[in-house]
């Protein structure tokens, strides 16, 4: 039996379970002011649940119209299992089914071997987002 599955999920009817990760990773552990998470946007993305065998949210992701990859976020026990890098192709597949030539997102600078292990490559300087440093990536499709 898998582990865990990936599925494309449907705003607002998937909302709770999607809200459920972000606010656990990104709110509660990452401190990030939550007037900052909700950002108005997730009404026009494509989001992604990962969930486990028992089908409780574990992981999240989400593709904007314009090839912005963001709100990736996987519950701490599941770190360093595929989950992120799962929900990081099956965004990128997404990204390709449209038509898009590449994707970019904003990841937070201990993140970055992470997402260059996928093919992204850094650029610009680091910035500040939510009192945490973040630099833009970019893939081509």
């Amino acid at each position: 039996m898998t582990e865990f599955r990936v599925r494309r999920a449907h705003w607002p009817r998937d909302e709770a379970a999607l809200a459920r990760v972000r606010r656990r990773v990104f709110i509660e552990e990452q401190q990030v002011p939550e007037d900052l998470e909700w950002d108005g946007l997730d009404g026009d993305a494509t989001h992604l649940l990962a969930e486990d065998a028992n089908g409780s949210p574990i992981g999240t992701a989400r593709l904007l119209p314009d090839g912005h990859i963001g709100r990736m976020a996987v519950m701490r026990p599941w770190r360093g299992r595929g989950v992120g890098r799962s929900l990081l192709e099956t965004l990128m597949d997404t990204a390709r089914e449209r038509g898009l030539e590449a994707v970019f997102l904003h990841a937070q600078f201990e993140a970055i071997p992470f997402y260059e292990r996928s093919g992204f490559v850094a650029e610009g300087d680091v910035f500040m987002d939510a009192g945490i440093p973040h630099r833009t990536m970019h893939r081509a499709l």
